[in-house]
């Protein structure tokens, strides 16, 4: 492996892995607001990017505009989703709010294949390069986009948790819901609120695989990818999430090089991640930044 290769390599799983990030952080955020683990979130992805395919080739909307239709879109779908499906089963056990997560994955799979098919559709051209040369490193411009993208909203989730009204209220209301609710924290409309950012933020994940890869059904795996690194940096951590985005993206590329050049396997790329979710439970159950809660017996 030439050094050349090697940055490559390395920047290539630093790139998608803040894409796994920042879906991670989604995860993370309505977990650390309502206890769910939500197994719908790569249909949020799903639905997000074909939503934005939708209003590029039906309206001819420019990229930019029809992406924050497509946002305004899953704000508003991610607030009615948690007050008409999920507000009625505030107090039930939680296996049974994750039940119901699980079935509006379903849901939401056959939805999608109903209305836009079953094929995979390609985005309109959005960039007038495909990709730019970087200290000669050929980088795709969506990619650009995407780093571009996730930093910013690592940013905004800092600041929102710790300088934001709502975000102290949702850090309150994480930490315990009851004594937030006593000094006077709306908890229901924090439910709302973490599963309204949840949709934006997956959707940006959906739009720019939508780009690289085409709209596909297949782009609701990405929940299912993206939980070996939430697992590895913690459920109830947003740091934890994106370390663990990166940690999974560098893998990912890692293993693919190697098995293409020595192992010939086919597919490791596709399950180291669920190693590392193995080792991670063996060793460190609650992540490498999670909370370890300790109950007396």
């Amino acid at each position: 492996m030439t050094s050349h290769l090697l940055v490559q390599l390395v920047l290539n799983g630093l790139i998608v892995g803040a894409l796994y990030g920042v879906v991670a952080m989604s995860f993370v955020l309505i977990y650390k607001a309502s206890q769910v683990v939500n197994f719908a979130q790569g249909e949020f992805l799903l639905i997000g990017a074909w939503i934005c395919w939708w209003l590029l080739t039906t309206y001819q909307l420019p990229f930019v505009v029809g992406m924050l239709v497509t946002f305004a879109f899953m704000l508003v779908f991610g607030i009615a989703l948690q007050v008409v499906v999920l507000r009625p089963l505030i107090g039930e056990p939680i296996i049974s709010v994750i039940m119901v997560t699980i079935g509006l994955s379903i849901f939401f799979q056959a939805l999608c294949k109903w209305l836009f098919g079953v094929f995979a559709q390609p985005f309109p051209p959005i960039f007038a390069t495909q990709s730019v040369s970087i200290l000669g490193l050929e980088i795709q411009t969506v990619y650009l986009m995407s780093l571009g993208i996730s930093v910013a909203m690592m940013a905004a989730f800092a600041w929102f948790f710790r300088f934001s009204r709502h975000g102290l209220a949702m850090r309150a209301t994480a930490f315990d819901q009851q004594v937030a609710q006593s000094l006077g924290i709306p908890v229901r409309n924090v439910f709302a609120m973490a599963w309204a950012i949840s949709a934006v933020v997956s959707s940006v994940a959906g739009i720019v695989v939508g780009i690289v890869n085409g709209v596909s059904s297949a782009l609701s795996l990405y929940g299912i990818k993206v939980f070996p690194a939430v697992i590895l940096g913690g459920l109830d951590s947003v740091v934890g999430a994106v370390i663990g985005g990166l940690v999974i993206g560098l893998l990912e590329n890692i293993a693919q090089y190697v098995d293409g050049q020595y192992l010939h396997w086919g597919n490791l790329y596709e399950i180291v991640p669920f190693y590392v979710l193995v080792v991670i439970l063996m060793i460190k159950p609650y992540g490498l930044f999670g909370t370890r809660d300790i109950e007396r017996v």
